[in-house]
């Protein structure tokens, strides 16, 4: 099974935290370029069931890809953690990742979207929770 690179949800210890304790340290949240490059997100309890499943009902040798939101701008993301921190939302040049972003700087820079559509069919697995923006949007990654 392929995971989206975000799996959020309370209790995160992934990405998205590393890039609120940037944003803090750096005094900015930023996003790498135009922001437009795409992170798939899938919420941690969408994730769990969709292993349920897999383990219940999917063939063996399955590709199964755990992605609920095919695409979300890092540009977006930065802007909620901005917004939530209150601080400014700035692009970091491409030459500027590493020393602004450290180890998590390629993966933040990969514009990574992904389907889950024959994971859907297969399974029939819908995603049901909240998405990663409404996920940042609860405020428990700000706590």
């Amino acid at each position: 099974m392929r995971l989206s690179p975000t799996v959020h949800g309370e209790g995160d210890h992934g990405f998205v935290p590393r890039l609120i304790e940037i944003a803090r340290e750096m005094g900015v949240s930023g996003y790498p370029g135009d922001g437009s490059n795409r992170w798939s997100a899938v919420h941690r309890r969408d994730a769990a069931r969709l292993f349920r499943l897999a383990l219940e009902s999917a063939p063996a040798g399955a590709r199964l890809h755990g992605v609920a939101e095919t695409g979300i701008a890092v540009r977006d993301i930065a802007e909620a953690i901005g917004r939530h921190l209150g601080l400014p939302v700035t692009s970091v040049a491409p030459e500027d990742v590493p020393g602004h972003f450290g180890w998590i700087g390629p993966f933040w820079s990969l514009d990574v979207p992904a389907g889950n559509e024959l994971t859907r069919a297969r399974l029939g697995w819908e995603p049901t929770e909240e998405g990663l923006l409404a996920d940042l949007d609860a405020g428990h990654y700000f706590a």
